[in-house]
């Protein structure tokens, strides 16, 4: 059985890797993928990509709901599409044609009430229901992983729910249904000259719903820099009932119910709307590209920029080979992207000041160029440079990584987050364990490189990216088996040196293990009786962010296959 023919349906993604269907590199990029792939000894060659045809999957275990048939599709691209995120290894197990598990069904509910229908179907058959956004989690988030405790699994896409329903000018915001893309409202809150303006690498294949289910990170590296910071009030269909929080600019009383929706990754219900704070596009801009010789003390820059109250809306550092990866640098700087933009003023008093910050620290940068990013006369200045150049990257990075991965050509990150007062210590010490567990895993030439994604008057983020190979002859099989064994050695680095399992990736079942060691027992144990009164037969996301039993399920998720 299909979904009725007449539904919208968003364009076809690529079910092995990132992006649309038809999506192509170009020459340029293809020479990008080809000096990266033979810098690390392999050769590069074109493989064929995997085929829908080289893939035979279950038949569905369980009927689905005939009152509600047509939202249900069985299709071989809609199962292989929503059995896995956007992760190395989940492109990598597409490339080997061993993908997870799929969902028995995908079901594409057009409102709240249908949510709920299918919720109540799913309890009355035990049926597990994996919430799904855009697809683009990178730690198992909507993996149909769930062991066999249950008579099926049904991934539940909410794209059909991506409108923008009510727009309050007077308080600026916005009533926007959870599985609008970045794109999809961005676009209709243009009509009302308003944006949301929360752009992470994601953005054009993540929702707003998977936005706030894990905390992601966005547009802005300090102040405003997890979605957090938008949320108004949400909406969310559980098991047991609707929960619909109360709008207000900020409240205290007692613990904030929307507190406990954000980061709960699927598994107490469906979030279907919230209400977001918007603002007025940006008209004023200021950037700057600015190298140090010494990264450390780039870093202390970086720092003082944090705590002097400036609030830059871009303050990435690059240590000297992240530049190189991002193919803005020559590998011997270090490189801080730094802007500013209002919608409201000139920024030209808050750059000055920056850059007195930045000279103090040794930095160097071209006055001219900062000058035409805040003239008139030049308003895409800061998409130019090594800013515009960091930026292309930034978006088109995990295309370049899909034809690398076909190779055994192993591209990760992790990212985590630590006090100032520790930044150095904990940067040396994550880049030596997991350096040294690379070199265990591969025998081959480590390349492991960080930057700060956002900063904190009190802290850094620091994004680790990681490329290497398991064997010369481009096995994606042995590529694989070290790749977890890798991530097992990041997950424990930078919980052992006192950092946070993920910044803004969410915790999944890739990052559990950390988490369950991050946060108080007691907590787990209160976050564990949340989801039993919300979800009381435990058919929401089972296996992700916590076990609800309290142990181990042993579920067959990617580190343990």
């Amino acid at each position: 059985m299909s979904a009725d023919a007449t539904l919208s349906r968003r364009a076809r993604r690529r079910f092995w890797g990132w992006g649309q269907a038809d999506a192509t590199l170009s020459e340029r990029e293809r020479a990008t993928v080809r000096a990266m792939v033979e810098r690390l000894g392999v050769n590069f060659e074109d493989r064929e990509e995997p085929q829908l045809d080289e893939f035979t999957l279950p038949a569905p275990r369980v009927a689905a709901p005939p009152a509600i048939a047509a939202m249900f599709s069985a299709e071989p691209l809609d199962r292989l599409n929503h059995c896995a995120g956007k992760s190395w290894p989940d492109i990598a197990r597409m490339w080997l044609r061993t993908p997870p598990a799929p969902p028995d069904w995908v079901a594409f509910p057009g409102n709240e009430q249908a949510v709920a229908d299918i919720l109540d179907w799913a309890q009355a058959k035990n049926v597990a229901v994996i919430p799904y956004g855009g697809g683009s989690s990178v730690c198992g988030g909507v993996e149909a992983a769930v062991g066999d405790s249950y008579s099926g699994v049904v991934s539940l896409d909410l794209e059909r729910l991506n409108r923008v329903l009510e727009v309050d000018p007077v308080s600026r915001a916005a009533r926007i249904q959870a599985g609008a893309l970045g794109p999809e409202l961005e676009a209709q809150l243009k009509g009302h000259g308003l944006t949301l303006r929360h752009f992470p690498q994601s953005f054009e294949f993540s929702t707003l719903g998977g936005w706030i289910v894990t905390r992601a990170g966005g547009h802005f590296a300090t102040l405003h820099t997890h979605i957090d910071d938008f949320v108004e009030a949400t909406r969310m269909v559980t098991p047991a009932g609707p929960m619909q929080t109360r709008r207000l600019p900020g409240s205290g009383a007692g613990p904030a119910p929307d507190r406990l929706v954000l980061g709960s990754e699927g598994i107490l219900g469906v979030l279907t709307e919230a209400w977001l704070r918007v603002q007025e596009a940006p008209s004023y801009r200021a950037s700057a590209s600015v190298r140090f010789k010494d990264y450390f003390a780039a870093a202390r820059c970086v720092r003082t920029l944090a705590q002097s109250g400036l609030y830059p809306s871009n303050c990435r550092l690059l240590d000297p080979l992240e530049t190189v990866f991002a193919g803005v640098g020559d590998g011997r700087h270090a490189i801080l992207v730094l802007g500013f933009e209002s919608a409201d003023h000139p920024m030209q008093i808050w750059m000055t000041r920056a850059l007195e910050l930045v000279r103090d620290y040794g930095g160097e940068y071209d006055p001219q160029a900062v000058a035409r990013s805040m003239s008139d006369e030049a308003p895409e200045e800061h998409r130019r440079g090594a800013a515009g150049a960091w930026r292309e990257a930034f978006l088109r990075m995990p295309y370049w990584r899909d034809p690398a991965t076909g190779l055994g050509v192993i591209m990760d990150t992790f990212e985590t987050a630590i006090t100032w007062d520790r930044f150095e210590s904990f940067f040396t010490s994550v880049k030596t364990d997991v350096s040294a567990a690379i070199a265990r895993a591969t025998g081959q030439a480590v390349m492991l490189s960080c930057r700060l994604t956002h900063v904190y008057p009190d802290g850094a983020a620091p994004y680790f990216t990681f490329a290497t190979c398991a064997s010369k002859d481009g096995s994606v099989s042995d590529a694989l088996a070290a790749w977890r064994e890798i991530k097992q050695a990041a997950n424990e680095a930078v919980i052992a040196h006192g950092g946070t399992i993920t910044h803004h990736h969410a915790v999944g079942r890739d990052h559990r293990s950390g988490y369950q060691r991050e946060i108080p027992g007691i907590y787990r144990s209160m976050l564990t009786a949340a989801k039993h009164v919300a979800d009381p037969q435990g058919i929401m996301n089972p296996g992700v962010l916590i076990d609800p039993l309290g142990r181990e399920l042993g579920i067959t998720g990617v580190l343990k296959a």
